[in-house]
């Protein structure tokens, strides 16, 4: 139970889309986490000017077990100290402190992603990926830099693994898959279209479903037999494209990753080693030729 946080963190980023009732109470822990976490269900409903019942509504919503649940994972925030707010950079400003706060608000992503990682979805995703006959990655945008990263991780530990960004390629290959299979869709808003689609294509032919998205019921995370989340990475308002969002997925994946390759060590070490070998040989071939 000590791993559990990210209570005030899941807040703020489900805060805005709960009805009146429970984002009234999600403001009041908001703003009086400390007296929160001390109060019964019931107390808190009266603090806050609505009831008891409003308050599981709102655990429900939020994805928590239960009331106890969710404080847990507020004492866990508050025990290891206020999170920094992400900063936006300035015109003109100074590269340093550039670097300063792009290394800051990265910091603050995966340290909000990792207090949110349910560890029993996760060992299920792991059991899912180790025991799956192919896994398809899948994103568009910036998530589709994702996908790729998954698709070099683990086409080095001998998974058969695809990656796709074409909306015909990917169906195309889901449309052949079956129940030994896994599509893994991924989306930093949920809401993508063509991803939550195709984990439907991909269900009707009983393929199992993994979703990476923000926090939250999604159009995605509903396709999806097991949801891992990221944190909605407030992202800088004068950005070119995806940073802290990216970043959090590439380090789920990593996380995945690692969770997979620990659990099927021996075999993972034979695969790293053949590869490296590989690499080594044409390094070895091409350097004799440019003698």
């Amino acid at each position: 139970m000590s791993h559990l946080k990210g209570g005030l963190t899941i807040i703020k980023e489900m805060v805005d889309s709960l009805p009146k009732s429970e984002r009234k109470i999600a403001q009041f822990i908001l703003e009086h986490p400390k007296e929160a976490v001390l109060l019964t269900a019931q107390a808190l409903g009266q603090e806050s000017k609505t009831s008891g019942a409003a308050v599981i509504r709102l655990c429900k919503s939020l994805g928590f077990s239960g009331f106890q649940e969710l404080k847990l994972r507020v004492a866990g925030d508050l025990q290891e100290g206020s999170s920094s707010e992400f900063r936006d950079i300035e015109p003109n400003e100074d590269y340093l402190k550039i670097i300063e706060k792009v290394t800051a608000n990265t910091m603050q992503t995966i340290k909000d992603t990792v207090n949110m990682v349910s560890i029993s979805r996760l060992k299920e995703a792991v059991k899912t990926l180790i025991h799956a006959d192919s896994i398809t990655f899948i994103g568009f945008g910036a998530s589709f830099i994702t996908a790729k990263d998954a698709e070099q991780k683990f086409i080095r530990i001998n998974k058969h693994v695809h990656a796709y960004s074409d909306l015909h390629m990917a169906s195309t290959a889901i449309a052949n898959k079956g129940p030994n299979d896994v599509v893994v869709g991924i989306s930093f808003s949920g809401n993508t279209i063509e991803v939550a689609k195709l984990l439907e294509l991909a269900q009707k032919k009983r393929t199992k479903t993994i979703s990476i998205t923000k926090y939250g019921n999604t159009m995605v995370t509903n396709y999806a037999d097991i949801n891992l989340f990221t944190s909605s990475a407030r992202e800088a308002v004068n950005r070119s494209g995806a940073t802290s969002s990216r970043i959090a997925q590439l380090h789920l994946i990593d996380i995945l990753f690692m969770c997979v390759a620990s659990v099927e060590y021996e075999k993972t070490v034979e695969r790293l080693d053949a590869t490296r070998e590989a690499v080594e040989y044409f390094k070895g071939q091409m350097n004799a030729k440019n003698k």
